[in-house]
């Protein structure tokens, strides 16, 4: 959708980007351990996030792997945010919720269309969908950061059914144990 924004419009509006400093990991969380390890086959810590997970291929969430919960982890919270977004917060691309402990991963592909699996709940993202929100930063703005975010939560979280960013950050207080980032890049020429 926004590859058709043209690539001047994104060059001037290359100077806005809602910033790390924003995101979950860093505004809301600031004192939890980063401690968990996050990691992807799809890509390494900085570096690009290939095009068939993003909007200029197939779209598909990208393979992720996590590890080192601490004990009395009782839930999994999973959260993308773009820090690179030309708006005043991060955009959200994914929100996965309530995952069992016992769970150290998801496959590609497994959170691209709205789950079925009650073990895979999925929050809102900024477009209002549940499921994976592929990477699609406007021509010429240049390269945006996109955050995976996990976080360990010491109880399950009571929400509403699919909740969005705000209602998931607050009902998250006081629960985290550990969190851990991933961050993957993207832009378009």
């Amino acid at each position: 959708m926004l590859e058709k924004i043209p690539s001047a419009l994104g060059e001037a509006l290359s100077g806005l980007k809602a910033g790390t400093e924003k995101t979950a990991f860093h505004a809301s969380f600031p004192d939890v351990p980063a401690s968990l390890t996050l990691s992807s086959d799809a890509f390494a810590d900085g570096a690009a996030i290939p095009a068939r997970c993003t909007a200029d291929g197939e779209g598909l969430s990208p393979p992720l792997a996590w590890s080192g919960l601490p004990p009395g982890t009782a839930s999994i919270v999973l959260l993308v945010e773009d820090a690179g977004s030309p708006t005043p917060q991060p955009l959200v691309h994914l929100i996965v919720w309530n995952l069992p402990s016992e769970r150290s991963g998801l496959d590609e592909g497994d959170v691209s269309k709205p789950s079925a699996s009650p073990d895979v709940p999925l929050g809102r993202n900024s477009f209002l969908q549940t499921a994976w929100l592929p990477p699609d930063p406007p021509s010429g703005h240049g390269q945006h950061a996109y955050l995976f975010q996990i976080y360990a939560l010491g109880q399950t979280l009571d929400l509403d059914e699919n909740p969005g960013r705000s209602a998931l950050l607050d009902a998250m207080k006081g629960l985290v144990l550990a969190k851990g980032v991933l961050i993957g890049t993207y832009a378009r020429a």
